[in-house]
């Protein structure tokens, strides 16, 4: 809950999964399961980092499995912090590399788990991030037209979606 009351809530995404449910009380957090079904202004809405659309780069989905396994995160938070920081650091440097040198293709979305998680989902609107390449795609499934909103990152400029009764928005902040 913010200081204005307003209930905040968060998704692990690459590098926060280790926030954990003591961390997110002590904030004021609540934590969200990926996915997560809401129902905004009457549209049904997933909510996904967006990993997981990304069946197409097997390094980063074996990578994800192994550091997310229960006994690998109890592992590292018990190791000292300058250790975790360490560690840390190097798999950012690595990601970096990976990015790099990585077809685009492979680091976006699959169109095929986007239709399956779609239709697993009873076609809501879909809203993700991970891939980082803001914009609104519409996906016809099963002769259902779905609205897919891609959220940007926060490197260089911030940005959200704001969803009312008329739809969803993409804002940039200044």
């Amino acid at each position: 809950m913010s200081a204005d009351g307003v209930p905040v809530s968060l998704m692990h995404g690459n590098r926060d999964f280790l926030f954990g449910e003591a961390a997110a009380r002590r904030s004021g957090l609540a934590l969200l399961p990926d996915p997560t079904l809401r129902e905004l202004f009457g549209t049904r809405t997933l909510l996904t980092h967006g990993d997981l659309l990304c069946t197409d780069d097997h390094r980063y989905q074996r990578y994800r499995a192994q550091v997310r396994r229960p006994g690998v995160v109890r592992a590292f938070r018990a190791l000292p912090r300058a250790v975790r920081q360490a560690i840390g650091g190097s798999l950012s440097r690595v990601s970096d590399t990976e990015k790099r040198v990585k077809a685009p293709v492979i680091m976006d979305v699959n169109a095929g788990a986007v239709e399956e998680t779609l239709r697993r989902h009873g076609y809501p609107r879909l809203v993700h991030g991970h891939t980082h390449r803001p914009g609104r795609h519409v996906h016809v499934v099963d002769g259902h037209a779905c609205e897919r909103w891609v959220l940007g990152d926060w490197y260089e400029r911030g940005s959200y979606l704001r969803c009312d009764a008329g739809g969803c928005t993409p804002v940039l902040l200044d």
